[in-house]
């Protein structure tokens, strides 16, 4: 299903074909480099190495499912994956340059950061190896010369999600953005703000959950009028909602990215929807896209962003989806 809005095409990737039924960006500063084996379901490898580079914090469930994904089109498609991360910007694009002189094959990356990444990404280029954008940067993502690029379109997902609030009667929307710089995370609340005018955009430190409770926690003691708050990952949600709870706020409470924590939570009733991007997807879709290519010239997408969400997730739906995230697919 394929759909025109504003002049930009959106591809809703099928991903129930897949096995599957975001972003989250954060602080916490670590590197993570590991090799996964390809074989698995194929019949041998394909010979074929890629490099995974993702901006991941350590800690955070989100990137468990985009890695799964990857992992598994690894598998599938007998890739040899390396896999590797860093949330500081200038560390991700060591990483991409990394890649490039052991001569992977290709590379999938997200592009959180675009300027910080923009020259190590065209010595991928330059070398002739092959880049794909993932998660974020879908903006950009040509102009860097990548080739394709599977996420959500951040700026679409606010929207929507600002539809739903204003629907609800929500005016003082507040939007907690728990990492600067991110132009993943400026485009969701603007996306907000959109719909809702009266929103308004709060800086938290999304590496420090108590900074984060504490933080919101006062806001909304202070401004009793803030009736909704949007927060841009599950973790975050959860310290939101610690934070409403010890403010005896009224607001209430949704957000992007799904883990199972958050799904009970929009089952019980404590978070109104979950704006899920489908992580597993972006995943298995940027390696899986790369093998294709590399073994039979496939442009997936034809040089447009292949969208994986937003996928809403709320009462109507969250008793199918809960048991998928519990496997850590969804």
């Amino acid at each position: 299903m394929t759909l025109i809005r504003g002049g930009r095409f959106l591809a809703v990737a099928a991903v129930v074909a897949l096995g599957v039924g975001a972003c989250s960006d954060g602080g916490r500063a670590k590197t993570d480099d590991t090799d996964t084996g390809g074989g698995g379901n194929a019949a041998g490898s394909s010979g074929f190495t890629i490099a995974f580079v993702t901006h991941e914090t350590p800690g955070d469930t989100f990137w468990d499912k985009v890695k799964a994904g990857a992992e598994q089109a690894a598998k599938d498609e007998g890739v040899t994956l390396k896999y590797s991360n860093d949330p500081d910007a200038s560390k991700q694009a060591v990483l991409i340059q990394n890649a490039v002189d052991s001569k992977v094959n290709g590379i999938a990356t997200t592009l959180v950061t675009p300027a910080a990444l923009q020259g190590s990404v065209k010595a991928a280029t330059d070398a002739k190896i092959p880049v794909v954008g993932l998660n974020a940067g879908i903006d950009q993502y040509k102009q860097l010369g990548a080739l394709m690029y599977f996420g959500s379109d951040d700026t679409v997902a606010g929207e929507a999600s600002g539809e739903r609030i204003a629907a609800s009667g929500a005016k003082h929307p507040l939007c907690v953005i728990h990492q600067a710089g991110s132009v993943s995370l400026e485009a969701r609340c603007a996306g907000l703000k959109n719909k809702v005018p009266g929103t308004e955009n709060i800086q938290v430190n999304g590496a420090d959950d108590a900074a984060v409770t504490s933080t919101l926690q006062a806001k909304l003691a202070q401004d009793t009028s803030i009736d909704y708050v949007m927060t841009l990952n599950s973790q975050v949600a959860l310290d939101t909602l610690k934070a409403q709870e010890a403010s005896a706020s009224t607001a209430k409470v949704a957000t992007f990215d799904l883990d199972t924590q958050v799904a009970q939570n929009v089952q019980d009733g404590k978070i109104e929807f979950s704006v899920d991007q489908q992580p597993y997807a972006q995943g298995y879709l940027a390696i899986s896209s790369l093998y294709l290519y590399l073994k039979n010239g496939n442009d997936i997408g034809g040089g447009r962003p292949v969208l994986t969400g937003p996928s809403f997730v709320d009462k109507t739906n969250v008793a199918t989806i809960l048991p998928f995230t519990k496997n850590n697919t969804r």
